[in-house]
């Protein structure tokens, strides 16, 4: 069965996989959430991530996550913009979550960038996700 939601897939994986207190968690690789995971390490809620290649054509992201003092750097990890409902968002009615404690990752024309990236540039786009 084909699935519907490649990135809200792999952000349950994530927030599986902290409630678990994994250190490593493994997805299925595809340049957007690549992109996605660039912007996490960039604003530090993740350590790092890696591709391979598992076989012939299918490559798997090995993503190491990030905890504090035992507790999961990420608290909140929410999807926003679905298959089904596409929430997109102009960089004047972009919001802050949790008083700029959190980032918004966004789809801009410009890449995959996070809130403020988007503010600095001023581009808005499709809001993907919400991290605190």
């Amino acid at each position: 069965m084909a699935m519907t939601d490649p990135l809200g897939d792999m952000l349950t994986r994530i927030r599986n996989g902290q409630r678990a207190r994994k250190s490593l968690v493994s997805a299925p690789a595809s340049r957007l959430r690549s992109n996605v995971l660039e912007v996490l390490k960039r604003e530090g809620y993740i350590r790092g991530y890696s591709q391979a290649q598992v076989s012939p054509g299918i490559n798997q992201l090995t993503i190491e996550l990030k905890y504090n003092d035992g507790e999961p750097v990420i608290r909140e990890l929410e999807r926003i913009s679905t298959p089904g409902r596409r929430v997109y968002s102009r960089v004047s009615d972009l919001g802050r979550v949790y008083n700029g404690l959190g980032i918004s990752i966004l789809s801009t024309p410009r890449g995959v960038l996070s809130d403020k990236e988007a503010r600095a540039q001023n581009v808005g786009g499709e809001v993907l996700c919400r991290v605190f």
